[in-house]
């Protein structure tokens, strides 16, 4: 049975009307009867209603974070970083996947959800501003990563071409000229890919490489086993290349499995870098080098937007870089 406000303050011995204050974080509460009422709903396990909640005090203490799949590692890290930072500002959060399709983000943003929760953190796969902005609820919104944003709407991403440059010139440092890119996806490129593919090409010309589309290994998917394929196939029809610089963690892993396999060795043959780091990156087979997103930078900076906005912030949108480092490991080590 599901423990009551009543609950609790029989347990504690204090009036309902104290429990409910410290339940809605009342200022005017003793930090010696914050303590007591605290004990007693730890002890009893008590969840506070969250439609009650709403009518008490127009907010129901929940927000949403949408995006593609919580299986892909990067996803999972990202909500249990925002989860943490959520929880700190005194905030939970709901998961919401929409399966990287089009008609699953469109169902996300028009929402549902938009009477549970008090905002929104969304990172499209597909959605253009225009979508965006024909689609989404009256709740507050931030934006998520490199699909273009309404004007209106909050907006952090990394640098990915920047970033992808960053990669690249690491393994041209390395004295490699025959450089592949892992990822370029067979089904039709996202935003993100095609953003980091500019990176890299603008570092391969940067360096008087000229850019060879051959070099440009297509994968079915956002997955290790995908780049095992992908990557053994152009290897076992004669592709040659000296360096890889992968979309993902995810392809870069499934590239490391795909020449080990053929023999080839990392970094000594082929140098390989991901993206994301993810920490599965620090116990591959060699360690891999990877771009780094300052995950923390933006769950901070991504939840303080979002209640700044529901606090009734009605400014223009704030579009901003969240910094990000090459950290480098074994399948690409630092240059001297």
């Amino acid at each position: 049975m599901a423990v009551r406000l009543q609950d609790v303050a029989e347990y504690a011995g204090v009036s309902m009307k104290t429990v409910s204050n410290v339940v809605r974080d009342y200022p005017h509460v003793s930090a010696k009867m914050r303590e007591r009422v605290q004990k007693a709903i730890d002890e009893l396990g008590y969840r506070p209603n969250v439609m009650g909640r709403r009518l008490a005090t127009g907010r129901t203490g929940l927000l949403a974070l949408a995006f593609a799949d919580v299986r892909i590692p990067y996803f999972a890290e990202l909500a249990r970083v925002i989860a943490d930072a959520a929880e700190e500002r005194g905030y939970r959060v709901l998961l919401e996947q929409t399966e990287g399709t089009l008609d699953g983000e469109r169902a996300v943003v028009s929402a549902s959800e938009s009477g549970l929760v008090d905002g929104m953190l969304f990172q499209p796969n597909l959605m253009n501003s225009t979508e965006l902005a024909q689609n989404r609820a009256d709740i507050p919104l931030v934006v998520l990563g490199e699909n273009a944003a309404p004007l209106t709407v909050d907006q952090l991403m990394v640098d990915n071409v920047a970033a992808a440059r960053t990669a690249t010139a690491h393994v041209i440092a390395h004295g490699r000229r025959r450089i592949g890119f892992v990822g370029h996806e067979a089904g039709g490129l996202t935003r993100t890919s095609t953003l980091r593919i500019a990176g890299y090409q603008q570092a391969l010309e940067e360096a008087g490489i000229t850019p060879d589309p051959s070099l440009l290994i297509s994968t079915t998917a956002i997955s290790a086993s995908s780049a095992v394929t992908a990557v053994g196939a152009a290897l076992d029809a004669g592709l040659t290349f000296d360096g890889l610089v992968c979309r993902d963690d995810l392809a870069a892993i499934g590239a490391l499995r795909a020449l080990q396999e053929r023999g080839v060795r990392v970094p000594g043959d082929v140098v390989v870098t991901g993206w994301d780091d993810i920490p599965m990156t620090q116990v591959t087979y060699p360690s891999l080098t990877s771009i780094a997103p300052d995950m923390r930078a933006l769950a901070s900076r991504a939840l303080d937007m979002l209640l700044e906005r529901v606090g009734g912030y009605e400014g223009m949108g704030r579009h901003e870089l969240v910094p990000y480092t090459l950290v480098t490991r074994e399948s690409a080590p630092e240059v001297f």
